[in-house]
């Protein structure tokens, strides 16, 4: 015959709680299984007839680091003065950090010294400085997340047991950039993704790193449990078995495989010169070795996070809370951008203009054709803001002087227009259908810009006509006859 008793415990947080609990349980004699619940705060213990020794149960919990007990009831916002003590000791170190980063010119790090990347030293070094910034930005931002959060749960793991995860995301993320760039070799541009696809799936990172930094900042005891979970039995399959304090392997290898999907300009370029190689081999050389080269940047992070301990631990984790929330941040803003749906925005409640009172000095019309001219540097594209007429053909020219840095990777979503700009000058050509904004963006949706298209009907327009003298108008003013020169 089958009995249960229910014996509370306190401490628990998550499934892997619950796999140390059982698994310790299961050592204790007369105990036929036991089925944990961490949401519940208890463990139902089976036996048949002769009931376990309840000192030999608590000193098994105790064993898996819990206790006998109820949690108290937690609260919205922590009632621990302390807890905003540290938040605010964190929060005034992150923003002297970023002062001094910003004196050092730390905060734009660009490769705009390299004209085209034709020598895989030359990718290797692309890597190691998308490594330091854009690929940091998302991919750092989302590894430290996970990494502190799973460290703050398991502070008794050992440092090379925390660091670990993070080279088998490293070999993950290499081998997978290998295999997907020599399948981009082969197929050309076939698995190119949309830049809405790509802001969706920027969001969704977005969103994922604000929750792991909302729990890391320590003052909402109620989201400490919440989250999504896998089932025990799958987490078991997956490799999470008794006594683990560190990621999956074979999941740490996935994430960092799944990474090439992620919109970083400096990847997104890579991924284009993989296409252009036409070649499977010469495709997964190219992108191993940018994956390499933003390996010792990644893996900064994961090392930090390893080393921390004691009350340093847990400043560092609202630290990292603070840097996580903020990157989360700029990763939505980015996706929002880089999906278009800012313009859609904008032109849904924009009126039509008229091109008789709007002269655009940065728009001129050579041969009816309104021509475009825009500098793009590391800092992102000037001019970025463009006047221009309603079905009239437009010549966009781009000159590139920073042809690898994030603002190179050129994306119009509302157009489906998609280009890695080269170093010198770059034509993209089209014509507006409707009156509105058209936004364009970087390849990471961080630089934009936004072609105001107005209605083309008057005698006005939105581009100067390279035959209309402009001699007597004062310097700075712009008139339906053009602008003072």
């Amino acid at each position: 015959m089958d009995n249960k008793i229910i014996v509370p415990i306190k401490g628990m947080h998550c499934r892997s709680c619950e796999l140390l609990v059982e698994d310790g349980l299961s050592e204790v004699s007369l105990v036929k299984r036991s089925v944990v619940n961490f949401k519940k705060g208890e463990a139902e213990i089976h036996f048949e007839q002769q009931q376990p020794d309840m000192h030999e149960i608590e000193k098994a919990i105790r064993a898996a680091g819990y206790g006998l007990g109820s949690d108290k009831p937690k609260t919205w916002l922590s009632k621990n003065p302390e807890d905003y003590k540290d938040l605010a000791v964190a929060g005034i170190f992150l923003v002297g950090l970023f002062i001094v980063a910003k004196n050092f010119g730390l905060t734009n790090l660009n490769f705009s010294g390299v004209s085209n990347p034709s020598s895989l030293g030359v990718v290797f070094l692309v890597g190691i400085t998308a490594g330091l910034s854009t690929c940091m930005a998302l991919v750092g931002g989302l590894i430290l997340g996970i990494a502190a959060r799973h460290n703050e749960k398991h502070p008794e793991a050992s440092a090379m047991q925390k660091f670990r995860p993070h080279l088998f995301f490293s070999l993950g993320r290499i081998g997978g950039y290998a295999i997907f760039g020599a399948v981009l070799g082969a197929l050309g541009s076939v698995l190119q993704l949309s830049g809405t696809v790509l802001g969706i799936l920027t969001i969704m990172v977005g969103i994922v790193m604000l929750a792991l930094g909302i729990k890391l900042l320590g003052i909402f005891p109620l989201l400490e449990n919440t989250g999504i979970f896998l089932p025990t039995s799958v987490s078991r399959l997956f490799g999470i078995k008794k006594n683990a304090k560190e990621y999956s392997h074979q999941g740490a290898m996935i994430t960092g495989v799944l990474t090439f999907f992620l919109p970083c300009g400096f990847t997104q370029a890579m991924q284009l010169f993989a296409i252009s190689t036409g070649s499977p081999a010469e495709g997964a050389l190219v992108m191993a070795t940018f994956a390499l080269g933003t390996a010792p940047g990644l893996l900064g992070v994961g090392a930090i996070t390893s080393l921390v301990r004691g009350i340093f631990a847990k400043r560092f984790f609202k630290f990292a809370g603070i840097v996580v929330i903020f990157l989360a941040i700029f990763n939505i803003t980015n996706g929002y951008n880089l999906a278009g749906w800012q313009g859609l925005a904008v032109t849904s409640n924009q009126k039509p203009v008229t091109t008789n009172k709007i002269v655009d000095p940065n728009v001129k019309m050579e041969n009816g054709v309104q021509v475009v001219n825009m500098v793009e540097a590391s800092s992102g594209y000037s001019p970025n803001k463009f006047t221009i007429k309603k079905d009239v053909p437009v010549r966009w020219v781009i000159d590139a002087q920073a042809p690898n840095s994030c603002a190179s990777s050129i994306l119009v979503s509302s157009l489906n227009i998609r280009k890695t700009l080269t170093a010198g000058q770059n034509v993209i050509e089209f014509t507006p259908k409707e009156v509105g904004n058209i936004l364009f963006s970087c390849g990471m949706g961080m630089y934009t810009g936004v072609f105001n298209v107005v209605d083309g009907q008057g005698n006005g327009g939105g581009a100067i006509d390279e035959k209309t003298p402009s001699t007597n108008i004062p310097k700075g003013v712009c008139t339906m006859q053009g602008c003072g020169n």
